[in-house]
């Protein structure tokens, strides 16, 4: 049976088919890998790899129009939105282009006594990228250019759904100059997939996607002592504590909840809100959440399109309504059609409810009255997930201690919506494990090696 399918969100119909890959065409995905690692890749010098990048980046703006279209159709994201995770992608890789020199330089060590020290970086090997439907583009770049750059060979098993797209990235590599196997798309099955990460050849992995499939690829990894970067869930707090911008901070809100229709696991998802601007709050969110209404992801002003298929919408439907049955109250939206979701806020949801402790992947948010800092931060914390966190607070010194206790791996003080290739990306408790963007990105799948001289 065919896995890989182009499925259009916005009518059901399956577009086009794609083969997965042979147990034959599994074992030439990762000799070629293995063969570029082994000479190729790592023999171009850094400037050249930099290079080589800058061309891959330059491709991805000279052909952002149809590649941003491969995804609307895919997954139906809205093609303002599209094109722009188009562009960011680019600036990611350019971004590892231009600070390659930084990234690989030479780390000297103070040391006790006379000589010198420093730690070296080098390339580990070929490496499994496991890759996610709801940014196509820009989790692949975050990946794979840092890697590149250090000279890490990249297999790449894109989700299922995103097969055209996966196609594209591997062509703009190939047509970039890579040498062969440097980027390899495979076309890889669950159990193919574990097959790679048991592979001596394959030095580690790398893997955005559920809680389920990040345990699954860390049991395999772990039984064969592979070093893994696991990009997970979030149920992201967005805390308002004070702000002398109430309507500028709603629509903030509305902003982080509804950014890629919904469907971004940093995206804002409980809203945490101080008493005395609760109410107020509630009814200004709930009011400009009720304007947006779903629409076609190709009409030039859509700002929230389907959900990536009916199966990801039935199952939001099916929390919103287990929300209710156990107690919420919903004050705005709970429709679905077909794969669209009305933007809903939920009220009322308490600790008792499975609501509480769940991921909504989808244009839902959840709101609470909080009393105070405390119970903001008790609240915020409340969660298996540490992704992102989101404050709002004229107080600078509170901006400091809130910050400071939030179990997240990132927090944004009076701003959304704010990633950029020099910030490190990821979280902590069941959201994950390691890094990626920026230096520390750069620095996870290499041989940090000392060398030490008299």
């Amino acid at each position: 049976m065919t896995q890989y399918a182009v499925t259009d969100p916005t009518t059901g119909e399956v577009v086009e088919k794609f083969p997965t890959v042979d147990d034959a065409g599994l074992e030439r995905a990762v000799a070629a890998a293995a063969a570029a690692h082994a000479g190729p890749l790592t023999d171009l010098g850094v400037p050249e790899r930099a290079a080589l990048l800058r061309r891959v980046a330059q491709l991805h703006r000279e052909r952002r129009e149809e590649l941003a279209d491969l995804i609307v159709r895919e997954m139906g994201k809205v093609r303002e939105g599209a094109l722009g995770e188009v562009d960011f992608a680019a600036d990611i890789i350019e971004y590892y282009a231009d600070n390659a020199d930084a990234i690989m330089a030479d780390q000297p060590l103070s040391i006790q006594g006379d000589g010198t020290a420093v730690v070296r970086r080098s390339s580990l090997g070929p490496l499994l990228g496991i890759m996610p439907w709801n940014f196509p583009y820009y989790q692949v770049a975050r990946f794979a250019a840092p890697n590149l750059l250090i000279g890490n060979s990249v297999l790449l098993k894109h989700a299922p759904q995103c097969p055209s797209s996966a196609a594209a990235i591997e062509g703009l590599h190939r047509d970039a100059g890579f040498p062969e196997g440097s980027y390899v798309n495979v076309y890889a099955s669950e159990e193919q997939a574990a097959t790679l990460i048991a592979d001596p050849r394959v030095r580690g992995v790398s893997l955005t996607g559920s809680e389920r499939a990040g345990a699954a690829v860390a049991e395999v990894a772990g039984r064969n002592l592979k070093k893994v970067v696991l990009e997970l869930g979030g149920s992201d707090p967005f805390i308002v504590l004070s702000t002398d911008d109430l309507e500028a901070t709603v629509r903030a809100a509305v902003d982080a909840r509804l950014d890629n229709s919904g469907q971004s696991c940093n995206g804002a998802k409980r809203f945490l809100i101080a008493d005395e601007l609760h109410d107020a709050f509630l009814s200004r969110f709930t009011e400009l959440m009720s304007e947006v209404v779903p629409t076609a992801p190709t009409e030039p002003d859509a700002v929230l399109g389907p959900l990536s298929s009916v199966q990801a919408a039935e199952r939001l439907e099916a929390q919103v309504r287990r929300a209710v049955e156990q107690g919420a109250t919903v004050a705005t939206g709970g429709g679905r059609h077909g794969a669209y979701v009305e933007p809903t806020v939920l009220t009322g949801v308490t600790p008792a409810m499975d609501v509480y402790r769940e991921e909504l992947f989808g244009p839902v948010a959840v709101v609470h009255r909080i009393a105070d800092e405390d119970e903001a931060v008790r609240v915020a914390n409340a969660t298996d997930f540490g992704l992102g966190s989101y404050l709002f607070t004229t107080d600078p010194a509170q901006a400091e201690r809130v910050a400071d206790r939030l179990e997240a791996g990132m927090v944004y003080v009076n701003l959304v919506l704010a990633d950029s290739p020099e910030l490190p990306f990821g979280g902590v408790k069941r959201s994950g494990i390691g890094r990626e963007l920026g230096h520390l990105g750069a620095d996870e799948f290499v041989n940090k090696k000392l060398i030490r001289r008299p």
